[in-house]
């Protein structure tokens, strides 16, 4: 039987008109409370059948009352279309890529995931799992087999902040929310554009949460305030509590920087609005009490300043709160005692009270105790300690490290209290431990220990004793045992004896290469773990790194340590069979192409051949790529990459049959002579055969013309060396190469071509930088080799030899920090040339050096001094003030004349004195001479060149084309601030742009003309980009003037509303769809119904039709009033107005409800067209009447549940039958099965008296997709 929740039309009518309090007791006599039946008071469950079977009876009480558990398991699934697929091979459902894909998905996450295929060859996934599972699932699964698109959305730079979130989380939300990739540009980065990269719908829901987040952002205000920082604390008040207020009441948020930090700034975030009331707020707090407070200052010793701050500054905050007086404390680490008090006159002396109360509240007291027992008196995990601390939770106790001392601070008495419960723990630690020390050799420690430190661990537990071993950094033999003085003798006994037996064992040592040391330890240890768990008897110990050594010592007892060496020497013979390495030289442009996209190309590579293969670095100027592994690996390894070279580029490639027994003298020492012949022919790469496999072939690759070329040069070589093989070395300063080289090689050219043998230079890299090579028939290598060496011993002959340099000619040589010296010295064998003294009135110059690079440089210097004295100075006169334009940046347009004319530009000192005393001349204007003032030069304008004179002319015509000009632009006064723009922004990028200077007369001139001054060609184009810019702003003014077309509409106040319409829907689309802006009245306005529209005339017309067109269907509408039971209103509005919304969307009307509150809560307005109203009226009513049954039965049901002791008297439910006041019989039933017949007590075994709660286990489903495909 159900309850008695059954509506009749006579109850649903006492409902609608109100019931009365005698009627939701449940309709009883006034002398009798009801008792329900025990099947009303505890319905029955439903049963195991479809609840609900007869219609129109519910199925159970209990069913609206217990509420489902939510299951921890979920199913999602989705639907990928075939154009959108990645994988579209469909020959072998179940058993490609994208199972694959999904197998490792599913061992990643942990979610169970089934694929099948549509009709229409779309991709169906079902993903089932925890919900944190399913979405990572469903955010690869889409990443990876899905095609991806990616858009970008704008937001100002300031708002990516917030769509990242702390430490990211909203971020990684939003993208396993969407299952999009989304890329924000670094802080450092100008870009506002954010990429999201995903599915269709994926971006378009990141794209519509970043925008959510940007408008939400979008009205929140900073503003800063710069107040002095000794004031910051009455801001803040105490506890930060003045603050919190203001924030709570302004809506702001305040950020006050903390005493810590020496800043004035108080920044204030939110609301506009409320950012200004908090601004405000602040601002009168600071003036009050600027106004008001003084300060005195006082001294108090250092020590007792963190007695005054207290804990996190808890003691200044709480002077704050009781005198008002803030306390500005000296930085701790200043050496400073004063402390400043600041606040009003009379409050400040309560507060220095309180200041030297706290100052003397805490005293310091030290206890004496052996270092060795301080960690017994903390305590196992500072148990004991903390007792102490707990009970006297003032008092702090500090243990220095190796002092026999312990610090007490703290309240006086508390200190004394806790002094006194130290001083007797350790006298009775004194009287129960003791301890002993042990030398015991370093090497045996490790075993000491043993495994995971099981061998130390049960002699702690067994003998109940501390044992230190110290570390190895330590390289201490000192082992301490401290504990019960019994339990330490017997460890210490147990100790020695385990050392005694490891002094007997067996010691081998490995002659392992040091560069395989690495490789057998393994990354982090884990490969020489592994050994040593298979032979944990035997201690393994590798070298330092530093020592270079290669002895690998192994430990332990003999057996162990014969077998733990034959497995050692097994993993070394595979690693040396495996370390062959081959050099190939591969063109550094191609590099990229063997690493590929992503590695892809070098990975393949490295995994089916199973090399190491290392590239040079980005920045080297190496070609040669390195391959590590077995000999045949690597050999398939360089084919392969060779293969790539060849496929990208013209690249030849032919073998030469040089005789093995040459190939080492053509390579020569050290690579010198190869790589000379490599040098020469461009870089080509000749690759010999390995030394020992008996190959004769050489192979040249390079370009085509490249290779023919060095294979002849090759071959010519080879050929030489058959006929007479001879090598000779010279030794020689590397200053002197230069020289024998020659100015183009002109020198070592010559000894070549009388000699015919080859010299080689050694390279910037070789170590060996003196030594020179020469190779050929020995005839033409002794001959070349005498000449060398005639020169060479002429250049270590040094010499001094004197010129005579005029005068007039010295600064030349010694201006530019000497640079002309410094190519002397480089060019002629290090010769040094001495010039004297400025001042000392000589002509004599000084050459130290070589005797051939003497006369050498003493001819160079007199070929200078004959072009110098051929020289001549022409003075171009040009205004001072130009001086620096036609510089340019940092010289650079005068540097550029002096090298392409080859002359000398000297510009004469500034003289400021002339522009100081007015002298200096009117400005010229297109660098001529206006008749009113004549340009006269002074010594400050002239610009002297020197040079040959048929070079002068051509660098002064082009230092005269340097000097600016001025041109007047004619430009309408009204367009200047266009023409300037934002700040300054247009004129400023015209100027950069054309290279000129811009002047704008001063607005309250208003002149029509604009100034511009530069190089004549810069002017010129300044000139046209400034007319085009006019004409676009006439433009503008013109359509501006078309766009000002203004028409006033007078529409009744009432419908302005319904004219914007919701957060300004309507009134946002006419403006749209017309182009036009329409205003309306502000509240203070005289006239509230005029609006004004905007725009060009036409579209200004269309706007107000449409208006009118509104306004007269508005005209049209009524409003009519229904009167509803408040108790229906939630139910027909809705979750979050969302039924009522949809309502008034389908009759096109508008619902008003009665606010919380009101006078009259039962009436509701509706605004509409008549026929609209009068159907959505006739809905409402339809809505109550069903909404009424609901509430109705809800009461009826409340009032027979409702226990009688809590009725109001007016019922007739309160006492006994007498009516008196008695005690209360509690709850009461009737029908009950304990009050049968018989007074049998229940039976608790009975199923039907006491059912059970639980659940049936359900049969296993098989998948809705059929047999899982993998």
């Amino acid at each position: 039987m159900s309850s008695v929740a059954v509506l009749t039309p006579e109850s649903f009518a006492e409902h609608r008109s109100g019931l009365k309090d005698q009627d939701l007791t449940g309709c009883v006599p006034e002398d009798e409370a009801y008792i329900p039946t025990y099947l009303e008071a505890f319905p029955p469950l439903p049963e195991k059948g479809a609840p609900g079977e007869k219609t129109g009876e519910p199925a159970s009480a209990w069913g609206g009352k217990i509420r489902p558990i939510k299951a921890s398991v979920i199913t999602q699934v989705f639907h990928v279309p075939l154009e959108e697929r990645r994988y579209k091979d469909n020959s072998q459902f179940g058993e490609g890529e994208e199972a694959k894909v999904c197998l490792e998905i599913m061992q990643r996450t942990g979610a169970h995931i089934e694929l099948s295929l549509a009709k229409d060859q779309g991709l169906s996934i079902m993903v089932t799992g925890k919900l944190e599972s399913v979405m990572k699932a469903r955010k690869e699964i889409v990443a990876r087999l899905q095609t991806q698109a990616s858009a970008t959305v704008a937001i100002p730079k300031e708002h990516h902040r917030f769509v990242i979130g702390k430490n990211g989380e909203k971020l990684q939300e939003l993208e396993l929310k969407t299952a999009t990739k989304i890329a924000i540009p670094r802080p450092d980065d100008p870009s506002t554009n954010i990429r999201i990269t995903g599915t269709k719908e994926g971006i378009e829901k990141a794209r519509h949460e970043i925008l959510l987040i940007h408008a939400e952002q979008d009205k929140r205000a900073v503003e800063r305030l710069s107040l002095e920082k000794a004031f910051h604390p009455f801001i803040a008040g105490a506890h930060n509590r003045l603050v919190q207020e203001l924030s709570q009441e302004t809506g702001a948020r305040i950020s006050i920087p903390p005493p810590s930090l020496p800043k004035d700034e108080i920044v204030i975030t939110g609301e506009k609005e409320a950012v200004a009331l908090a601004v405000n707020r602040i601002r009168a707090i600071y003036e009050d009490k600027k106004r008001k407070t003084t300060t005195i200052s006082v001294e108090v010793k250092k020590s007792q300043h963190k007695y005054i701050i207290g804990p996190k500054g808890n003691t200044l905050q709480e002077i704050l709160e009781t005198t008002g007086v803030s306390v500005e404390m000296p930085p701790l680490d200043s050496c400073s005692e004063t402390i400043i008090l600041r606040g009003e006159p009379d409050k400040l002396g309560p507060a220095l009270t309180q200041v030297y109360a706290k100052a003397k509240s805490v005293m310091v007291l030290e206890v004496t105790a052996p270092a060795w027992l301080h960690r017994f008196i903390i305590g196992k995990k500072g148990q004991n300690i903390g007792r102490i601390t707990q009970q006297l939770p003032r008092v702090h106790i500090e243990f220095t490290d190796g002092e026999e001392r312990i610090s007490l601070e703290g309240p006086t008495e508390e200190v004394e209290l806790a002094q006194a419960q130290i001083q007797e723990i350790i006298k009775d630690l004194l009287v129960r431990m003791d301890y002993t020390e042990v030398i015991i050799d370093q090497r045996f420690h490790r075993h000491l220990i043993g495994k995971n430190g099981a061998n130390i661990n049960r002699i702690k537990e067994q003998y109940k004793v501390s044992v230190r071993i110290p570390q190895d950094s330590e390289r201490s033999g000192l082992v301490r045992i401290e504990g019960d003085p019994k339990g330490v003798q017997l460890a210490r006994r147990e100790l020695l004896e385990m050392v005694q037996r490891m002094e007997n064992e067996r010691t081998k040592d490995l002659i392992v290469e040091q560069k395989l040391h690495r490789t057998i330890i393994g990354q982090k240890g884990e490969k020489i773990k592994e050994v040593r768990d298979k032979f944990p008897e035997v201690i393994i110990n590798f070298p330092d790194p530093a020592q270079k050594s290669d002895i690998v010592q192994l430990r332990g007892p003999k057996n162990e340590v014969e077998k733990c060496a034959k497995f050692l020497q097994k993993i070394i013979a595979d690693l040396i069979e495996s370390s062959f390495s081959l050099s190939v030289p591969i063109f550094k442009q191609f590099h990229k192409n063997i690493i590929g996209k992503g590695g892809a190309n070098i990975k393949k590579i490295r995994e089916e051949t199973n090399t190491k293969i290392d590239l040079p670095t980005e920045n080297s100027n190496s070609e040669t790529i390195v391959i590590t592994g077995k000999k045949s690996n690597c050999e398939a390894a360089r084919e392969r990459i060779l293969a790539i070279q060849r496929e990208l580029a013209n690249i030849k490639e032919t073998e030469v049959a040089i005789p093995a027994k040459l190939h080492n003298s053509l390579i020569g020492s050290k690579g010198c002579l190869v790589r000379s012949v490599m040098e020469d022919c461009g870089g080509v790469h000749i690759h010999f055969p390995s030394e020992g496999s008996g190959s004769d072939k050489v192979t040249i690759r390079g370009p085509v013309g490249e290779v023919e070329k060095a294979k002849k040069q090759l071959l010519q070589l080879a050929e030489e060396k058959q006929v007479n093989n001879f090598t000779a070395e010279l030794q020689a300063k590397p200053e002197y190469h230069k020289f024998l080289i020659g100015r183009g090689g002109a020198n070592i050219r010559r000894v070549r071509d009388r000699t015919g043998a080859r010299i080689i230079f050694p390279s910037p890299d070789d170590t060996e930088q003196e030594l020179i090579t020469i190779v050929g028939k020995e005839e033409a290598v002794r001959h070349a080799q005498r000449e060398l060496e005639s020169l060479v011993k002429n250049l270590d002959d040094v010499v001094e030899d004197n010129m005579v340099v005029d005068v007039r000619h010295h600064r030349h040589f010694v201006c530019r920090r000497g640079q002309v010296l410094r190519e002397l010295a480089e060019e002629y064998g290090g010769v040094a040339v001495s010039f004297p003294r400025t001042g000392a009135n000589s002509q004599r110059v000084t050459l130290k050096g070589a005797k051939d690079c003497v006369e050498a440089a003493k001819k160079r210097i007199q070929e200078i001094i004959e072009d110098l004295e051929s020289q001549v100075s022409l003075e171009v006169a040009i205004p001072q003030r130009y001086h620096r334009a036609i510089m340019g940046p940092k010289g650079c347009r005068i540097q550029l004349i002096t090298r392409e004319h080859e002359v000398q530009i000297k510009f004469p000192e500034r003289d400021d004195s002339a522009a100081v005393s007015g002298q200096e001349p009117p400005p010229q204007e297109n660098g001529e001479v206006g008749p009113e003032a004549e340009f006269v030069a002074r010594k400050c304008d002239t610009i002297v060149i020197s040079g040959r004179a048929e070079k002068c002319e051509p660098a002064k015509a082009a230092l005269l084309a340097l000097v600016p000009i001025t041109e007047d632009v004619e430009v309408s006064y009204e367009l200047h601030r266009y023409i300037i723009g934002q700040k300054g922004s247009g004129i400023r990028k015209m100027m950069e742009e054309y290279e000129v200077n811009i002047w704008v007369p001063q607005p309250e001139k208003q002149l029509d003309v604009i100034k511009v001054t530069g190089l004549e060609a810069n002017v010129e184009r300044a000139k046209l980009g400034l007319m085009e810019r006019v004409k676009d702003l006439q433009a503008e003014q013109e359509d501006r003037a078309l766009r000002s077309f203004k028409v006033t509409l007078s529409v009744d106040p009432k419908f302005h509303p319904k004219i914007i319409g919701r957060k300004g829907a309507v009134i946002s689309q006419i403006r749209k769809d017309h182009d036009v802006s329409i205003q309306f009245p502000d509240k203070g306005d005289e006239q509230q119904d005029l609006i004004v529209i905007s725009g060009y005339e036409r579209n200004v017309e269309e706007g107000r039709q449409a208006i009118q067109q509104l306004v007269a269907e508005l005209q049209e509408m009524v409003s009519q009033e229904v009167r509803l039971d408040p108790r229906t209103h939630a139910r027909i509005i809705g979750a979050r107005g969302k039924a009522i919304r949809k309502l008034m969307e389908e009759f096109k009307v508008d619902i008003r409800f009665p606010q919380p509150g009101s006078d009259e809560p039962d009436k509701v307005t509706v605004t509409g067209l008549p026929e609209t109203v009068d159907n959505a009226i006739d809905h409402l009513l339809n809505l109550e009447e069903e909404y009424m049954l609901s509430v109705t039965e809800t009461e009826t049901l409340a009032a027979y549940m409702k226990p009688p002791s809590r009725c109001g008297a007016g019922g007739g439910s309160g006492g006994g039958d007498d009516g008196s006041g008695g005690p209360a019989k509690g709850f009461v039933v009737r029908d009950a099965p304990w009050n049968e017949p018989g007074d049998k007590a229940p039976d608790m075994s009975s199923a039907e008296d006491f059912p059970t709660f639980g659940t049936t286990v359900a049969p296993k489903q098989t998948s809705a997709w059929g047999p899982k495909k993998f």
